[in-house]
């Protein structure tokens, strides 16, 4: 076999055995500046504005600049910017089709420690018109209970200080918000592509939060000028795994040295509610609507939350990749009970969909071999996903006079693994930026017995209420005593 050449513009005549952009990069102009450029963004938004950027000329306008905030954020710099941006997706297919194509929607990319103020002003450029983010459920510093923005913050308090280079996402925004203000320019829309209900309104809440510790009069102009749309988002996309670049270069004859795998599905809905200008992101696949309130809660009670049931309890049994605990069927029924009995309940009706056909869609993407997803990346962060897409329905049932033991069960496994180690022993590492403290109230509450879920900002008042606390402690007890097969049978029998 040939020796691969390095993934760049001019390589791109030579590339077989992977589709590569029809369209004219040299002629596409910077639209949308990113902040979280990882995986799932450049398998999911990047992959629909190069979809757009297809389409024709008209949409020439709508190109990405990257931003990377944090120091792992370096390793994407040091991936795409000595690409121009260009990277590879491969879709990975239940029936061993595999599907690889260059992506050339990211134009520019800026690690923000090596510029702050080259951010800044790509940010305040008249051209950018989108901000879109994928920064985490943690990303936006804010209680999943309570809604309260944290002030506390070392880095938010670092970024009030007057004249001090940002280092947060609330930071740059509120920053160069004000230069287009003093400026005379037209506000950009913040589009939020994270998993939080309510991503748009969680982005205006925390963004104006900030902005209100830092010049009132400028949180007012953004409350009136900024819109911040709703969005539902949805593309299983694991971390890359380790033979994907080289499998690349066999297929493609390319070196790409941050290549990203994903499953053939993918969804975004979005709300019709931009305030300086959008892209036809429909001529892209995109559902463009006026409420996205339902598609968004049935995704993330349903596909999120279930994500939670699989992982958690897929971890205490051994599994190591999502589809073979997909195809476990006492797995499997507690995924499929769950989102029937639990999740589904809770949801508003969803235009166009049927929920039989969604729920039997998820179990089959859960297991598709092929994209070979991890268990541990389901349960890392834990403690920023579970407050947001398991408790709500959790409450819901409870406000609603009804049960959840299903939920309750799966925080119960989220406790037990949070013990440090498997119903065979073996250790489990967590990646969780709250590590130390799960694992220390966890290991407590075998003495004190709430210990792990009376925290108000992961729980709010759950400890308190006998329709959740009485499960989960029982439960708990029971995979402590008996292990999370015997538990799985007992309460799939019920």
């Amino acid at each position: 076999m040939s020796t691969p050449i390095d993934l760049t513009p001019s390589a791109l005549p030579a590339v077989s055995g992977a589709a590569v952009p029809s369209y004219d990069r040299a002629v596409v102009r910077l639209g949308i500046v990113h902040f979280g450029v990882g995986g799932f963004h450049r398998a999911h938004q990047a992959a629909y504005v190069d979809r757009l950027l297809e389409s024709g000329p008209d949409a020439a306008g709508w190109g990405i600049c990257g931003v990377g905030l944090r120091p792992a954020d370096a390793a994407m710099r040091d991936a795409l910017v000595p690409q121009s941006g260009l990277y590879t997706l491969t879709l990975k297919h239940p029936d061993g089709v595999v599907e690889t194509s260059v992506i050339g929607a990211i134009v520019d990319y800026l690690y923000a420690p090596d510029d702050p103020e080259a951010v800044i002003e790509r940010l305040a450029a008249p051209e950018t018109r989108i901000v879109s983010l994928t920064i985490t459920e943690g990303g936006y510093n804010f209680s999943a209970t309570t809604g309260d923005f944290d002030a506390e913050n070392p880095d938010v308090r670092h970024d009030l200080e007057p004249g001090a280079a940002p280092r947060t996402v609330f930071g740059y925004v509120t920053e160069a918000l004000r230069r287009r203000r003093d400026r005379g320019l037209a506000a950009f829309t913040v589009m939020s592509c994270d998993n939080i209900e309510g991503n748009g309104h969680v982005a205006r809440r925390t963004v104006t939060a900030f902005a209100r510790l830092a010049d009132p009069e400028l949180a007012e102009w953004i409350s009136e000028h900024v819109r911040f749309p709703n969005s539902m988002v949805d593309r299983i996309t694991p971390a890359t795994p380790d033979g994907l670049r080289a499998e690349v270069a066999a297929r493609a004859g390319v070196d790409d040295r941050w290549p990203v795998v994903a499953e053939p599905f993918t969804q975004w809905v979005l709300e019709d509610a931009f305030g300086a200008g959008r892209p036809r992101f429909e001529d892209a696949g995109v559902q463009v609507v006026d409420d996205v309130a339902p598609y968004e809660l049935m995704k993330l009670r349903l596909l999120n939350a279930g994500h939670q049931a699989l992982g958690h309890f897929a971890r205490l049994l051994g599994y190591e990749y999502v589809h073979d605990a997909a195809a476990d069927p006492d797995v499997r029924e507690l995924l499929r009970r769950y989102m029937q009995e639990e999740g589904r309940p809770t949801l508003r009706a969803v235009p166009g969909i049927d929920l039989d056909d969604y729920i039997d869609t998820l179990l089959e993407r859960f297991s598709n071999p092929a994209i070979a997803d991890t268990v541990a990346r389901l349960c890392q962060d834990a403690s920023d996903r579970i407050p947001k897409w398991l408790v709500p329905v959790i409450v819901a049932r409870l406000d609603d006079g009804a049960a959840a033991p299903l939920a309750a069960a799966v925080v119960a496994a989220w406790t037990r693994g949070c013990e440090g180690f498997d119903d065979a022993g073996a250790p489990i590492t967590l990646n969780d930026r709250e590590a130390e403290a799960l694992a220390r109230r966890a290991l407590g509450s075998r003495t004190e017995l709430l210990a792990f879920v009376a925290v108000p900002d992961l729980f709010g008042d759950l400890a308190e209420r006998p329709g959740f606390s009485e499960p989960y402690l029982a439960t708990l007890a029971a995979l402590r005593e008996k292990g999370a097969r015997v538990v799985l049978r007992d309460l799939l029998a019920r």
